[in-house]
């Protein structure tokens, strides 16, 4: 319930998923882009939960694979949001890369870019029945898409 300390290369996997792309977004940010306005509250939940969320990922083996059980639905729940995740991320790369493109749905899935990886993240806590991930994954879910709502807002608003 309170996890296994070792690494995680499940952990590991999952994090280069998602930052390589977002790194790769970083050097070419939407025109338009800003953050200048955002909720401070919600940064620093942001902010607490990616590290909080990171170190979790890492530093706890129960995130590994193991023998099969009903529970490895979990993973694969997990693992399959993870590659729709990359999926999102192509198809912006692939579009104009207008901030609108950033915040636009992806499939039916509102602000796909961060509920996409809480949730999954959300899914490899329960998989590996780590309190402390899941915690890390609601305070990181509360800043990082209310973010995405309010930057969503201010687009919808400026239309």
């Amino acid at each position: 319930m309170f996890g296994n300390f070792g690494f995680s290369y499940t952990g590991l996997i999952f994090l280069l998923m998602l930052f390589i792309p977002n790194i790769i977004w970083a050097r070419g940010k939407p025109q338009g882009y800003t953050s200048e306005k955002e909720n401070k509250i919600l940064l620093v939940f942001e902010r607490l939960g990616e590290a909080l969320t990171c170190c979790c990922a890492l530093v706890f083996s129960d995130f590994n694979i193991r023998e099969w059980t009903p529970w490895s639905l979990w993973l694969i729940a997990a693992s399959f949001l993870m590659i729709i995740y990359e999926a999102w991320w192509v198809r912006y790369f692939r579009s104009e890369r207008k901030l609108s493109d950033f915040y636009r749905d992806f499939y039916g899935i509102p602000l796909a870019g961060a509920t996409l990886p809480v949730i999954a993240f959300f899914m490899l806590g329960m998989y590996g029945r780590v309190v402390w991930m899941l915690m890390a994954t609601l305070i990181l879910g509360i800043g990082h898409i209310g973010i995405h709502i309010q930057h969503r807002k201010c687009i919808d608003n400026a239309k």
